[in-house]
């Protein structure tokens, strides 16, 4: 059996634990076992190639929609202007077009081997929508709890698995705190943000990024951030694969937020040991605005350590780069697109020159049309009589 860690003072549980964070408040992690490791990429999905590194869940259902295993092309968007290698993992291209189906995944085989009859989760977007999808492949009863004021234009794509969607009306963080305290009693297990098993899902980034540059550790890896679990686990899974002994060292890990709701790097930026929540949260990258992440202080723990960074972007900055990776052929949402329109910045912090640096596309623009709106976009119109003079 594996064991539970609390990322804040150290304290350890069972696995098999109901609990998914301590007792001081802070989130509970995978507690690794170092050893000889192996991966097998030659083995279908993540819980067959990565098998030595995650804890001993079994796929008896068929379960796996093939997530994982995500594209990661190179970008020529910025050779004429820098010189280093620069990587698109385009996690849009998972089952329901974001990072989250990893995590989703492992979080509902978790929920089966434990017993639970109910699958659910606390999210307004990518999340919602992948835990909703899941639960129906399972059968499971699915509940989605998501803020009073969502658009219908969020709700219908979660809707249309057939889950129990539930508008609340309260504190969003609260919420979130509350699903996890009550899931256990109510027989439902809360594939919450940053639960173990998500994180877990989220590692498996870093070893495919490893394996996709012929088993080598990128110098740079930047993650647009929220609630702090997907750049935990990337961190995680590249530290795994140090001590292993597959690799002599770790990428430097940039978290990137929006500066409209930033609060990981308002407490990096200023030098705090925790995060204060942001008052009035307000960005195009909705994906990512929130205002007091459960793993906030956990990533900032993470990159104090490691010798991470933190940005933040406009809103401008990121309609631009929208439209630059779009001029690559990959078409994002907003938020995910922040590793991008991050670049520029990071040439500010730390030199670029010679470095392979890989950027996290965290999700499909297709999840957020509206945003076009705010775009320029030409079409023409003629008749087919015109079609010769026109061509």
């Amino acid at each position: 059996m594996y064991r539970l860690i609390c990322t804040g003072c150290g304290k350890e549980y069972p696995g098999d634990s109901p609990a998914f964070r301590c007792g001081c408040g802070e989130p509970l992690e995978v507690l690794s076992n170092r050893g000889s490791k192996r991966f097998y990429p030659e083995r279908q999905g993540i819980l067959n190639c990565f098998s030595s590194f995650l804890p001993p869940l079994k796929d008896e259902s068929s379960l796996s929609m093939g997530e994982g295993w995500t594209p990661m092309p190179r970008s020529f968007a910025f050779v004429s202007e820098f010189d280093f290698e620069l990587y698109l993992k385009n996690e849009s291209a998972n089952p329901t077009w974001s990072f989250k189906d990893r995590g989703t995944y492992l979080t509902l085989l978790d929920a089966v081997e434990k017993g639970y009859k109910g699958f659910g989760t606390v999210s307004t977007g990518n999340m919602a929508a992948s835990v909703a999808a899941y639960g129906a492949r399972m059968g499971m009863n699915t509940t989605i709890l998501v803020s009073k004021g969502i658009p219908s234009e969020k709700i219908r794509p979660i809707a249309i698995y057939g889950p129990r969607v539930i508008k609340v009306d309260g504190d969003y963080s609260e919420l979130y705190r509350r699903t996890l305290e009550t899931g256990p009693s109510k027989g439902i297990y809360f594939s919450n943000s940053d639960v173990p098993m998500r994180v877990e899902g989220s590692k498996t980034i870093a070893f495919e990024i490893y394996l996709q540059l012929g088993e080598k550790v990128p110098d740079f890896v930047i993650v647009p951030t929220s609630s702090g679990g997907n750049i935990r686990g990337i961190e995680k899974g590249f530290r795994e694969i140090k001590e292993a002994g597959l690799s002599e060292r770790m990428p430097v890990m940039v978290a990137v937020q929006a500066c409209g709701c930033a609060p990981i790097h308002n407490a990096f930026d200023s030098g705090w040991e925790k995060i204060e929540r942001v008052p009035d949260p307000s960005t195009i990258a909705h994906a990512i605005e929130n205002p007091f992440p459960p793993s906030g202080n956990a990533v900032l723990r993470m990159l104090k350590k490691n010798g991470g960074l933190t940005l933040c972007l406009k809103d401008e900055e990121i309609l631009e780069a929208q439209s630059r990776l779009a001029g690559e052929g990959l078409f994002a949402q907003p938020a995910a697109v922040t590793s991008v329109a991050a670049i520029k910045k990071l040439k500010e912090l730390t030199p670029l020159k010679k470095v392979r640096i890989v950027s996290v596309i965290t999700g499909s623009g297709l999840k957020y049309p509206s945003i076009l709106e705010r775009h320029s976009l030409s079409v023409e119109s003629i008749s087919i009589g015109d079609l010769e003079a026109a061509l």
